[in-house]
């Protein structure tokens, strides 16, 4: 069961690692213009010329492909540093301060957690509009109350340790307890939550692409390709399969590798 466990972790990873190295190298790899129009060659079959066929634009769905993942790993990625940085100090600072401190700022983080989560990213993207950087913002905001719940239950529990209680009597300052105390101790449980989170932004931001309401055509975004892909369901398949494929394959690479990260990092599951 262990060497399973692991196996799977290895393959995570190595998911992980090749949708990387496919994004940095896309101009390299893909063959073909991702938003250049070829109108004779439009819904090929996928072929010797082109291996995932054509759109209704006569545009490589091979390239396009490449150039997605681009998109899918920017926005999942600046996505969850948006709010690792806004969600971390703010459970910090609840579960460390406690008191009337900690009932506001974790009822606010109630009200966010409250709502189902595609549907915060609506609100939010209807609120700043469509686009990349607006669905990178919508991603970290709707990311941030489950990182500051978190923050919020590790700080409390790390806060009773000696050593914290020593830093205090010893006249630390705040600060200097949370940053060098504190946080570097949470960091295990926010590592594995930030991997997961990668993944649950990759698919928010598809969701809101295939509605129609994150990235904008003609960008070779995975969402948006499966959008119009529905539309050729039946005479054009690989249109719909081909970027649902690529989404999956993505999202179960981060799940393996943040299940993987879990079970190394913590401690009571490592014997397993």
């Amino acid at each position: 069961m262990n060497v399973s466990k692991h196996l799977l972790g290895w393959i995570g990873g190595a998911i992980v690692a090749g949708c990387f190295l496919v994004a940095i190298l896309a101009p390299q790899l893909a063959p073909y213009d991702p938003i250049q129009n070829n109108l004779p060659a439009a819904l090929q079959a996928p072929n010797g010329t082109y291996w995932v066929g054509t759109d209704e634009l006569g545009r490589d769905v091979f390239s396009r492909l490449i150039y997605g993942s681009r998109y899918a790993l920017t926005i999942g990625v600046f996505g969850t540093v948006i709010g690792l940085l806004g969600g971390v100090p703010w459970g910090m600072c609840a579960g460390y301060f406690g008191g009337r401190v900690e009932t506001v700022l974790m009822r606010i983080v109630d009200i966010f957690l409250a709502f189902p989560g595609i549907l915060l990213a609506l609100a939010i993207i209807s609120v700043l509009g469509t686009g990349t950087g607006n669905v990178i913002v919508a991603v970290g905001l709707f990311s941030m109350p489950t990182f500051a719940r978190i923050a919020h239950g590790t700080v409390i529990t790390i806060k009773e340790f000696t050593y914290v209680e020593a830093a205090v009597a010893s006249g630390g300052s705040t600060t200097r307890i949370l940053l060098r105390h504190v946080l570097p101790n949470s960091l295990a449980p926010l590592i594995v939550q930030a991997s997961l989170r990668i993944a649950t932004g990759i698919l928010v931001a598809a969701g809101l692409s295939f509605l129609g309401l994150g990235v904008q055509p003609p960008t070779p975004e995975w969402g948006a390709m499966l959008s119009r892909g529905r539309m050729y369901v039946r005479s054009a398949p690989w249109l719909a399969i081909a970027p649902g494929i690529c989404i999956m394959i993505m999202v179960m690479g981060f799940n393996l590798l943040g299940d993987h990260l879990r079970d190394r990092l913590d401690p009571r599951l490592r014997g397993l």
